[in-house]
């Protein structure tokens, strides 16, 4: 078995946690059905201490503000969010049994049965010097015992480059897209290791599970794949109840769901699940934090994005304090997060040498995040990621302030009065209107939603050209639109603020429960 996964006999443990009834496939007596369990009395014992120990290393002790939202959700709530659009994985369907898998899993899981074959090959190769005779019966057994969701492990040796162009693959799966996918089991001749058909190229496949909300069915919602949407909805309504004060965190754990594509690693990978998620509220300007020396020194052991691309997997261990400072984690409070993610890990059990916080690389790095670690927890399946650790920057409250008009913003009075300039688009209303007519409103709004250096750009052209084009999109007047120099003012002007208004960004460490 690969270094990467420990050697556990997983049949034996996964039936003695069913005699024991630990935990169970749901509907067993009616065939069950893939990804959704049942837990008995031990497994929902386990489940509740993990929950009231987080409760109590989170919520309680950094003074959170816990709540408790719907799992029923408004499509047009993941809409905004972009989970409509952007929440799927890649699968592959096998093109004779119709059997469907993971794109990336099941490249993974190929290359690594291929590796392992190559180790057991070498092996032998070095027990043939000195015993021909136990090789072959050697080959034989191992190739039996040896079976993994990659097929049965055959004892073949691979060259060289090639086992290195394997390892460098592996190192990176999770930063492919599915162009990238698809080349890569034409390359390496990918098949369905259950049946040895070949499989279809890479498509898309949303996670989220459509409902309809009332009798009509003219309302569509889907089941929440994460507890942090209702957490940002309500954002206004936690900052007013934390009387304005920044920073601060709001708490979550309920259940999400996510229609996996090939849920075949018992509680790993599932259906339904319960989540644990907190979002902390922090100035964008200043992302520090007040409790940061307490886990400055404390060591943890890396995989940055750099060393993923480089097609290498050992970790780099590094104290917090000297990840921060040289740019490896991006600020203080996430790599403060980062501390009390490994402190609770340590404080239930989880083995150090058992744990490394890894990088996301730029494909898989979610739609709303800006930087993104996962705490990985090493089982008989591999690396597994247990704790995602996001800096979601200020995306969601920023989306759905605009979508819905309502301000998702902190206001502070500053010390001192602020006095700046500013280029500003003033519509003369006599010419913008007649020419624009019912475009008007969206190509105004469009203009002053634009930076310095766009407004630059649009008043060299009306100088120059007397005219220009602007470009909408997602409005009702999508195309391009006609500017000319009598239409628009575009000049600097003074301005003094003595309020700060400004859209907080969010830290947020998600933890699911079950995979711990």
């Amino acid at each position: 078995m690969s270094d990467n996964k420990l050697k556990i006999d997983r049949t034996a443990l996964d039936s003695l946690l069913l005699k024991r009834f630990f935990y169970a496939p749901s509907f067993s007596i009616y065939g069950g059905v893939a990804g959704l369990y049942d837990f008995g009395p031990t497994g929902t014992a386990l489940q509740q201490n993990l929950i009231n120990m987080w409760r109590q290393h989170f919520i309680i002790e950094e003074d959170m503000l816990e709540v408790d939202c719907t799992i029923m959700t408004l499509a047009e709530v993941l809409k905004t969010s972009g989970h409509v659009e952007k929440f799927t994985d890649w699968m592959c369907k096998d093109v004779k049994t119709g059997d469907i898998s993971r794109a990336d899993h099941l490249v993974e899981a190929v290359l690594e049965a291929r590796l392992d074959g190559d180790t057991l090959a070498r092996k032998m190769a070095g027990l043939a010097v000195s015993a021909d005779t136990a090789a072959a019966p050697a080959k034989a057994a191992s190739a039996k015992k040896n079976k993994k969701k990659g097929g049965p492990v055959a004892a073949i040796q691979l060259d060289d480059e090639v086992v290195a162009e394997y390892k460098n693959v592996l190192a990176q799966i999770d930063n492919y897209d599915g162009d990238a996918l698809g080349e890569l089991v034409t390359r390496f001749e990918i098949r369905n290791p259950d049946t040895g058909n070949e499989v279809t190229k890479p498509v898309e496949f949303n996670l989220m599970f459509e409902s309809s909300i009332g009798p009509t069915g003219h309302l569509k919602g889907y089941l929440r794949p994460e507890t942090a949407q209702g957490q940002f909805l309500n954002f206004s309504r936690l900052l007013e109840f934390n009387n304005q004060k920044m920073p601060f965190a709001s708490a979550m754990v309920g259940r999400s769901f996510r229609n996996e594509i090939s849920p075949r690693q018992g509680l790993l990978r599932v259906r339904e699940f319960t989540m644990a998620e907190v979002e902390h509220y922090v100035d964008p300007l200043n992302k520090d934090h007040p409790r940061f020396d307490e886990v400055a020194d404390v060591k943890l052991r890396l995989l940055p994005s750099s060393v993923q691309l480089e097609g290498r997997t050992e970790p780099i261990e590094m104290t917090i304090g000297d990840a921060v400072a040289e740019g490896v984690i991006d600020n203080k409070t996430l790599g403060y997060f980062m501390g009390r993610i490994y402190l609770y890990l340590m404080s239930v059990g989880i083995k150090r040498d058992l744990l490394r916080f890894r990088q996301h690389m730029d494909n898989e790095m979610a739609h709303y995040a800006c930087d993104c670690w996962d705490a990985e927890i090493k089982n008989s399946f591999g690396w597994i990621e247990c704790v995602g650790c996001a800096d979601r920057s200020a995306y969601d409250l920023t989306v759905h302030a605009k979508r819905t008009n309502e301000k998702l913003c902190v206001r502070e009075n500053l010390p001192e009065p602020r006095v700046y300039e500013k280029l500003v688009c003033e519509p003369n209303s006599k010419v913008f209107g007649p020419k624009l007519k019912r475009a008007a409103k969206p190509v105004q709004e469009h203009l002053e939603a634009l930076s310095d250096a766009d407004l630059t750009a649009i008043k060299d052209a009306l100088a120059s050209n007397g005219k220009t084009t602007v470009t909408l999109t997602g409005t009702a007047a999508d195309g391009e639109h006609e500017l000319t120099s009598d239409m628009v003012t575009i000049e600097n002007k003074t301005f003094t603020e003595y309020i700060r208004e400004y859209t907080p960004n969010v830290i947020e460490p998600s933890f699911g429960i079950g995979r711990i």
